[in-house]
């Protein structure tokens, strides 16, 4: 039987590895794994609903005003903020296992639906640059709608513009964001890896094939 499976975006379709990036970026002030994760830390303080980064998810600043506002907090140097800022989409590359799931469960019948927190001059370049958003149904990017995982307000969003029709499968890398998809009424299954989620999805019934 057809379902509803919506998708995260970051993490789950998308690799994301702000560690990584930091130490390719920085090679001489990030030498480590353990400084990149205390600048990880500093700059998007765990994605926190009122952290700077969720304005940006949100559309509420544009990069520059959010690398002014980073710099300030931490000491680190604007430009260096800046140059992560603008380095994060070509990091952004398909997780591969997720796209040949995507194609699975469209293969089906399912309605494929996304859910992201992401600013908007990044999701209009992933979707310009990745032909597979042909899969999705339909979607929300936090920054087109100005409201963001894990607060509820996102989900009852989700739930009108769509409809969703029964208990639908939410998959997200964030336990946060599950825990919130789980008190609207939906299923969480937390992203680990694709064939983790493939197997999650045949266990609550759903028909990947």
């Amino acid at each position: 039987m057809p379902q509803d499976v919506i998708f995260d975006l970051g993490g789950v379709v998308f690799q994301w590895q702000p560690v990584a990036l930091l130490q390719s970026l920085f090679p001489k002030q990030v030498p480590s794994e353990t400084v990149a994760r205390e600048w990880a830390s500093q700059i998007f303080q765990t994605f926190h609903p009122e952290a700077d980064w969720a304005l940006f998810d949100l559309g509420l600043i544009e990069p520059e005003p959010l690398a002014q506002r980073i710099a300030a907090r931490t000491g680190l140097a604007q430009a260096d903020v800046m140059r992560l800022i603008d380095g994060i989409p070509p990091h952004l590359e398909p997780i591969q296992g997720t796209v040949d799931l995507l194609h699975a469960l469209k293969a089906r019948g399912h309605r494929l639906f996304f859910l992201s927190n992401m600013p908007a001059g990044y999701a209009e370049y992933l979707v310009r640059v990745n032909p597979f958003f042909s899969q999705f149904d339909d979607g929300i990017f936090s920054a087109h709608v100005q409201q963001i995982k894990p607060l509820p307000d996102i989900f009852v969003t989700a739930q009108t513009r769509w409809p969703l029709q029964g208990q639908p499968v939410f998959i997200d890398d964030v336990q946060r964001n599950i825990d919130a998809a789980e008190q609207h009424g939906w299923q969480g299954i937390r992203f680990e890896t694709p064939e983790q989620v493939r197997a999650a999805l045949v266990r609550q019934g759903v028909w990947v094939g």
